[in-house]
C-alpha cells in the first residue's frame, strides 16, 4: 500500500466554531444504524436543512457536495467544547457516515488514580521521602482543553482526594506552586498508609505547553520537573503525568535517578520498558483497538455493510472485539475503547506497542472490500504517542483492511497547517480527522461542504 507522511507546510488559517452537547452511556449499535457506506454517486443529491434537529442520530446534517457525503471519522480528540467539553454534535453528525473513535477517558482516568492510590499502600514505608508526614506530588497537565486531559487530572485528585469541586465535578485547573498547600483548585487530603495517617498534597503542577504554543509537550514536562526538583527538592515523593512522553521526560530527567515512583498514561513502548528501570506504572488506551477502530469504520462505511461488522458480530475473516474491549453509545455516535493498567506485575504483556490486536488481524478479501483511498491526519508529527505507537498501528492495519491511506502530519499549533493540504478531498473515498483543538471540526468540514 501506498503511503506517506507529507511535509509540514505553513499557511492561511481557517475558521473555527465551537457547538452543542451530549451524553450517553454505552452500548453496541444496532443494525438499524448502520451506514449507507457505498461513495454517493449524485454530487447534487438532496441534503439535510442544516438548522433542523435530527430525531435520527444517523441522518446527515451537512448541505455540500459529494465530498460531504463521504465517511468520515474523527480520532482521538472528540469534537467538542475546549472550555465545557460539551460534545460538538453537529460535528458528530455532519454526515450518515460519520463517527468517532477514542477511548473511555473516564474508565481510563480512574484507573491511573487507583492506580497511584495501589502503589502507595504496597510501597508505605519509604515513601515519604523526608519524613515530614507529607505525600507530595507534582502533576504534569497535557492540555488544560483537552477532555482527555481534564479526565486524567481529575482522575488522579479525586483517587488521592485532593480534587476541589466545581460546578459539580472536580476542578482540572492548574494548581501552579501549592508547596503550602493555599491553593484554591486543589486541597490537601489525608491517607493512612501502614497504620500511620499522612497528608497527601499536590506540590505543584501546570499545563505542559511550549512558546510555539504546542500541548502535552515532553520537552516542558522535563524541564519543570528540573525547576521542581530544585524548589521543593525531597518533598517530591510521587510524580504523576497526564501521558507518557511527559512522564517519560520527568523520569529521564530527575526521577530515574531519584528513586521516585513516576506515573504516566498511553503505554507507549520506552514507558514500558522503564517499568522495568523503576517507572511506576502506565495506562494503555488500548491503541491496537482504536487504531483498529478508526479504520474499521471507514472500511463498513465504504462497504456498505452493518456499521457493527468486524467490532461486535464477526466478519468473514473471523475478526471480532469483546465487549471488554470496547463500548459504543449510540447518542453520541462514538467509539471508546476501553483501558488496561500497566505495572511490574504485567508489563511484559506489553511491550510491543506497535503489534496489531490478535482478535482482529485477519486479512480482509480484496474481492468484497476493495482497495480505498483515505486521507488522515495527526495533528503533531512530533506527538509520542500518535507517532511511536498509534500511527504504526494504522500502518499496520491499513493493509489488512485494503485501504491506501495518505499520513498527514501537523505541527500541533494550526490547523491551517493541516487543512491546507486537504486542497483536493475529490481524490479520496474517506476522511480520519484529528484535529489540533478539539472545537475547530468547522475547519474541516468547511471544505468537505465546499
Amino acid at each position: 500500500m501506498k503511503k506517506k507522511l507529507v511535509s509540514v507546510v505553513l499557511a492561511f488559517a481557517l475558521t473555527a466554531s465551537l457547538a452543542a452537547c451530549g451524553s450517553g452511556t454505552g452500548s453496541n449499535p444496532s443494525a438499524n444504524e448502520q451506514a449507507d457506506g457505498a461513495e454517493s454517486e449524485d454530487a447534487g443529491a438532496e441534503s439535510e436543512d442544516a438548522g433542523a434537529e435530527s430525531e435520527d442520530a444517523g441522518e446527515t446534517a451537512s448541505s455540500g457536495g459529494e465530498n460531504s457525503q463521504k465517511p468520515l471519522v474523527w480520532w482521538n480528540r472528540q469534537p467538542s467544547n475546549s472550555s465545557t467539553g460539551e460534545l460538538d454534535m453537529d460535528a458528530l453528525n455532519f454526515n450518515d457516515k460519520t463517527y468517532y473513535v477514542g477511548f473511555d477517558a473516564n474508565q481510563g482516568a480512574e484507573l491511573q488514580g487507583q492506580m497511584v492510590v495501589d502503589y502507595l499502600n504496597n510501597h508505605a514505608e519509604g515513601i515519604d521521602r523526608n519524613g515530614d508526614g507529607i505525600i507530595g506530588y507534582v502533576l504534569a497537565i497535557g492540555d488544560i482543553g483537552h477532555n482527555d486531559s481534564i479526565a486524567r487530572t481529575r482522575g488522579v485528585r479525586k483517587a488521592l482526594g485532593t480534587g476541589i469541586d466545581a460546578d459539580g465535578n472536580i476542578d482540572p485547573s492548574p494548581a501552579g506552586t501549592n508547596v503550602d498547600g493555599s491553593a484554591s483548585v486543589v486541597q490537601d487530603a489525608k491517607i493512612t498508609l501502614g497504620g500511620k495517617e499522612y497528608t497527601v498534597r499536590e506540590l505543584a503542577s501546570q499545563e505542559m505547553k511550549n512558546s510555539a504554543g504546542a500541548t502535552w509537550d515532553a520537552a516542558t514536562a522535563g524541564n519543570a520537573i528540573g525547576t521542581w526538583s530544585a524548589t521543593f527538592g525531597d518533598q517530591i515523593d510521587i510524580v504523576v503525568s497526564n501521558n507518557d512522553g511527559m512522564g517519560m521526560s520527568m523520569f529521564n530527567a530527575w526521577s530515574k535517578e531519584n528513586n521516585v515512583p513516576t506515573f504516566g498514561y498511553d503505554a507507549n513502548s520506552d514507558a514500558v520498558a522503564a517499568i522495568a528501570e523503576g517507572y511506576a506504572g502506565t495506562i494503555s488506551q488500548h491503541a491496537d483497538v482504536q487504531a483498529y477502530l478508526t479504520l474499521r469504520v471507514l472500511r463498513n462505511l465504504l462497504d456498505g455493510v452493518d456499521i457493527d461488522t468486524g467490532i461486535g458480530t464477526a466478519d468473514a475473516a473471523g475478526n471480532v472485539l469483546s465487549d471488554t474491549d470496547y463500548k459504543y453509545v449510540p447518542e453520541e455516535r462514538s467509539y471508546y475503547a476501553l483501558n488496561l493498567a500497566v505495572t511490574a506485575d504485567n508489563y511484559q504483556d506489553f511491550t510491543d506497542a506497535t503489534k496489531t490486536y490478535t482478535p482482529v488481524s485477519n486479512q480482509l478479501d480484496e474481492a468484497s472490500s476493495p482497495v480505498k483511498n483515505v486521507w488522515l491526519d495527526i495533528y503533531n508529527a512530533s506527538d509520542n504517542f500518535l507517532s511511536a505507537t498509534y500511527q504504526p498501528l494504522l500502518q499496520n492495519y491499513d493493509d489488512l483492511l485494503n485501504l491506501n491511506v495518505e499520513y498527514i502530519g501537523g505541527d500541533g499549533q494550526t490547523e491551517s497547517n493541516i487543512t491546507n493540504r486537504l486542497g483536493n478531498p475529490s481524490q479520496y473515498d474517506a476522511f480520519a480527522i484529528n484535529m489540533v483543538k478539539t472545537d475547530n471540526a468547522a475547519s474541516y468540514t468547511a471544505i468537505l461542504n465546499q
